[in-house]
């Protein structure tokens, strides 16, 4: 072994050591004070950092072809202090005492402007390098640290404001992270990602370096500076930035992939690294461009950590050091020795360390994610006693005779099955975490409050009927363990949520749950917890038997909502006006189509309803009224549903005649159907949701209108559709209420969904034009009494057929009762504005109100 690489086995000790140290801390990280900040700096600025820190230096004097002798006295000064100052920096972090984090921050920050300095001065001193651009990497990567550091020495004061401290997370993280790290790993595969697979360079490998590196440096820019203003929009634009330079840079090697394929722990691991990368990346600007504040953003930031230092930072330096480690010991025999006892169990390492990750980042129980990521933890600790063992059997090798070349690969079959068994123990995994905590898919155990057990156990069968439980009053001896079986003879989706916090999950018809209530100490309600079954009667009540004095608070419901909006705060909005660039739901009629092939999907979307009021909606095609559908008497329709929302859904169109058992079934979320109908008559028809309650169903949105024109319509010079309906606001934000829809109460009445939207965006017209009206009644609850002060309907058809055509007689209002539709036509006979109402006042009132402005 020559002197350059004792050196390097030595100093590689240290990187050992921090990762030896953040093994047993995530062992024992219940027991850590701030465990979570400790193993992100354990493995960043501790084991990371020093693998930097020797590597690059590495890398700079094999490129620039420089002896390194005369430099490992600095090299080992600059890592004694280097750690000396990232012992004080977690030292003092964890005993709040921020004089000695300061300190060992100052002390790190210095270590890495003395270590890009050397870089530089290297780099000037030496001859022109073809690969000197790599170099500049570990430079700008160098100067990134200082910087970092320097933020998180102003986080470690107790006194910084809350909202300051949420935004330096950020950049911090960012600048570490994507500055220290990425460029650092981004500069080194230039060269080294290809030497790994033994392969040539690609053509345009060194270009992309040499461009990226300012592409790279700009995105990081902005993306701190925008977290630090405290602008999520920017942010992600910096991330966006960074994620396609990195992708530019990334790309000329897929040229080396397709020519050689990764096939041992060493590449695999640096490419899953890489991956975990670029999906964490996209991730990230997603989640940044959707953040409407900076603690969102940090949230979002954060929920990415793992898969940035696990997933990216541990997978390339495991797989870097696994190359490296017998490269640096030197001696045919010894490398080979080494390599076959590091690439012991590559498949199933890689395979559960990847696939345990990816169900750590998922929104999973916690038990499953503590499962998981012990296995993560093992697959990634395992490199420790394989790197020891394989620096011995290379020191017992050192000298021998060894055959040519590397040692034989595993075959690919055999690769393969390790893999797939590595995921299936993950998945095992999984399943014992669900297991052994039930409550984390929705059966929970009662509070018994200071009830005395008896030691019985009441099981019950409660079955749902329709739209009820039967039996809906249990009688439970006081101290009886409570087992319910509920079973689900109905047609929907349906479940069971008690009052003291114990709840299944949703079931199917034909399916059935058991939820273990726990010890009976008074009266628990029990309901239905999809929206609106259980204002339709799906109650139940767990009545005790016998005298208790300490009863079951059943005052706080897990699934109470925020109190819904009231009469003040819509007066408030009718008074006010939508925000600059409102525009109104577009009234102009669509034209008639020959293709009616359309797809609606049921989604759930925030929309505001009037001027400061939002609501979240159930919609058909994101909007609410849903697309107006227009067709001729004999068009067939085929329309595709597709539930992409958080509830069941349905379709009924009134345009077509035919069975509704199946195509109106309730579809679950993520399913779909065909409804297909011939359009034999015309008329205004409404469609909407018939899912159980109906009523909430189209009160939340889900309800739009299909015109089928008479036969030989006459051509207008404009026409409209104003669909009417009533909203029954729950809390802002929130569905609506369905006590106030069962009570028939509505807080809004509107056309197009929104209140008094063409007083604010009219409808224009101008003298002499002739204009149709279309209006449909939606409901759920109320009718319509469409009047145009100041105009007078010459034209009036209503349910099929004509009412009032041109003459000596003129019509006033156009009566519809709910779910009925019509159109009316006329001329405005000088200019000005005239309003439009429902003439049921108190609907106009309302927010059922607009303009026509007539020019």
């Amino acid at each position: 072994m020559n002197e350059r690489g004792s050196w390097h086995l030595r100093a590689g000790t240290v990187v050992a050591a921090w990762f030896a140290a953040l093994v047993v801390v995530s062992v024992a990280h219940r027991w850590v004070p701030q465990s979570g900040w400790l193993l992100v700096h354990l493995l960043g600025l501790g084991a990371g950092s020093n693998a930097i820190l020797i590597w690059s230096g590495h890398f700079t004097d094999a490129l620039l072809r420089r002896p390194a002798g005369g430099t490992r006295r600095a090299d080992t000064a600059r890592l004694i202090v280097f750690n000396s100052g990232a012992v004080a920096v977690i030292a003092g972090m964890l005993t709040g005492w921020w004089p000695a984090a300061v300190a060992g921050g100052c002390v790190v920050a210095g270590v890495a402007g003395w270590h890009g300095t050397t870089l530089l001065q290297r780099l000037r001193a030496a001859l022109p390098s073809r690969f000197g651009h790599t170099v500049r990497y570990y430079i700008a990567a160098a100067s990134m640290l200082p910087i970092g550091a320097g933020i998180g020495i102003a986080m470690a004061n107790v006194g910084l404001p809350s909202e300051l401290h949420e935004r330096l997370v950020l950049a911090h993280s960012a600048v570490n992270v994507l500055g220290w790290v990425g460029l650092t790993v981004l500069g080194t595969l230039v060269t080294l990602w290809p030497t790994m697979l033994r392969t040539r360079m690609a053509a345009r490998v060194e270009t992309a370096a040499r461009r990226g590196l300012p592409a790279l440096l700009l995105g990081l820019t902005v993306g701190v500076v925008g977290a630090i203003a405290g602008i999520p929009l920017v942010t992600a634009t910096g991330a966006l930035g960074y994620l396609a330079a990195a992708a530019y840079v990334l790309e000329p090697h897929l040229d080396e992939i397709r020519r050689k394929h990764p096939a041992d722990f060493a590449t695999l691991s640096v490419l899953a690294g890489i991956m975990w990368l670029l999906g964490s990346l996209t991730y990230l600007t997603v989640g940044l461009a959707t953040a409407s504040t900076p603690l969102e953003a940090t949230e979002t930031a954060g929920s990415v950590t793992a898969a940035l230092l696990a997933g990216f930072l541990v997978q390339v330096l495991l797989g870097a050091l696994t190359y490296l480690v017998p490269v640096v010991i030197g001696g045919r025999a010894a490398v080979q020795g080494a390599i076959t006892e590091l690439e012991r169990g590559a498949p199933w390492r890689l395979s559960i360390a990847n696939a345990g990750l990816l169900v750590c980042v998922l929104p999973v129980p916690s038990l499953v994610r503590v499962a998981c990521s012990v296995l993560v933890l093992v697959a990634f600790a395992s490199f420790l006693p394989l790197a020891v063992r394989a620096v011995l059997v290379a020191r017992r090798l050192r000298g021998m005779p060894s055959k040519p070349g590397r040692p034989e690969p595993v075959p690919a079959r055999r690769r393969i099955r390790a893999a797939a068994a590595g995921v299936g123990v993950v998945v095992f995994a999984a399943a014992a975490g669900i297991a052994a905590d039930p409550a984390a898919v929705g059966i929970s155990t009662a509070d018994t409050g200071n009830v005395t057990a008896s030691g019985h156990t009441t099981e019950v069968e409660v079955r749902i009927e329709g739209m009820r439980f039967v039996p809906d009053v249990l009688d439970v001896p006081i101290g009886d363990r409570l087992v319910v079986t509920l079973v689900n003879t109905g047609t929907d989706r349906h479940d069971l949520v008690l009052a003291n916090g114990a709840r299944t999950g949703r079931i199917d018809p034909d399916e059935t749950a058991t939820l273990d209530v726990g010890l009976v100490g008074g009266q628990v309600d029990g309901w239905c917890s999809v929206a609106g079954h259980r204002q339709m009667g799906m109650t139940l009540t767990v009545q005790p038997t016998g005298a208790v004095d300490d009863r079951v608070h059943t005052e706080h419901r897990p699934d109470a909502q925020a109190v819904s909006l009231n009469s003040s705060d819509v007066s408030r909005s009718l008074g006010a006006h939508p925000d600059a660039g409102f525009v109104a739901h577009d009234p102009v009629a669509p034209a008639t189509s020959a293709d009616h092939r359309i797809t609606l999907a049921a989604t759930d979307e925030q929309r505001e309803v009037a001027p400061g009021i939002t609501q979240r909606l159930w919609t058909f095609g994101g909007t609410a009224p849903g697309p107006t559908l227009r067709g001729k008497v004999g068009d067939i329709f085929e329309v595709t549903l597709v539930n992409d929302g958080t509830i069941g859904h349905s379709i009924d169109f009134h345009a077509g005649s035919l069975s509704p058992d199946e195509p109106m079934r309730t579809i679950e979320p993520g399913e779909s159907l065909v409804y297909r109908f011939t359009a034999t008559r015309a008329g205004m028809w409404m469609y909407h949701c018939s899912t159980m309650p109906m009523s909430l169903h189209i009160a939340n949105g889900m309800f739009g209108a299909v015109i089928i024109d008479p036969p030989d319509l006459p051509p207008v010079d404009r026409e409209y559709v104003m669909v009417q309906s009533e909203l029954y606001l729950g809390p802002e934000g929130g569905e609506a209420d369905a006590d106030k829809v069962v009570a028939d109460n509505p807080d809004l009445v509107v056309f197009n969904g929104y209140a008094n939207q063409y007083d604010h965006d009219p409808l224009v017209a101008e003298v002499g034009e002739r204009i149709r009206i279309w209006v449909l009644a939606a409901g759920p609850n109320r009718g319509s009494a469409f009047h145009i002060v100041g105009g007078q309907f010459d034209t009036v058809w209503s349910e099929g057929d004509y009412r009032l055509q041109p003459g000596t007689g003129g019509s006033q209002t156009l009566g519809l009762f709910p779910a009925q539709g019509g159109f009316v036509e006329l001329e405005f006979p000088e200019p000005g504005h005239y309003p439009f109402v429902s003439h049921s006042m108190v609907d106009a009132e309302r927010g059922a109100h607009g303009i026509v402005e007539v020019r």
